[in-house]
């Protein structure tokens, strides 16, 4: 089975100069966790509420004035839609992330596949395989 099969394909990225508060509010409003953050589908990060939480709101700053840039991940894991589920198992459990960007060819953001994706609509094996090195504590 394919990323492109499971995956959640209605994804919109978000401006990096946008800011943090609208960020928020869409992933309340879709009830999501992750927001790939680029232009014209070009990946250039993403931002989790994990991100928003740990770099913005713990740290004290004021969510109404900071852009999604200044909190976001830049440096994100992804893989392509051709993948197998197998093979981004594989890569969640080495990498330990619950969510991935996907990719198409032309490194156009077409989808987010999660471990919730694996697991409802992939594969049960897969999915316990990838939870169980991801919730592993690594030394």
């Amino acid at each position: 089975m394919r990323v492109k099969e499971i995956m959640s394909k209605d994804v919109k990225l978000i401006h990096p100069h946008a800011h943090l508060t609208d960020a928020a509010k869409l992933m309340r409003e879709k009830d999501i966790g992750m927001i790939p953050v680029g232009e014209d589908d070009r990946l250039e990060g993403v931002i989790t509420d994990r991100d928003i939480i740990i770099r913005a709101l713990a740290k004290g700053k004021n969510l109404e004035e900071l852009t999604v840039r200044e909190v976001m991940t830049p440096k994100c894991q992804t893989c392509f839609e051709e993948d197998t589920i197998e093979e981004v198992s594989r890569h969640m459990s080495k990498e330990q992330i619950r969510r991935l960007a996907v990719l198409d060819k032309n490194n156009h953001v077409v989808g987010i596949i999660s471990l919730g994706d694996l697991s409802a609509k992939g594969s049960d094996k897969e999915a316990a395989r990838a939870l169980h090195s991801i919730s592993e504590t690594k030394h």
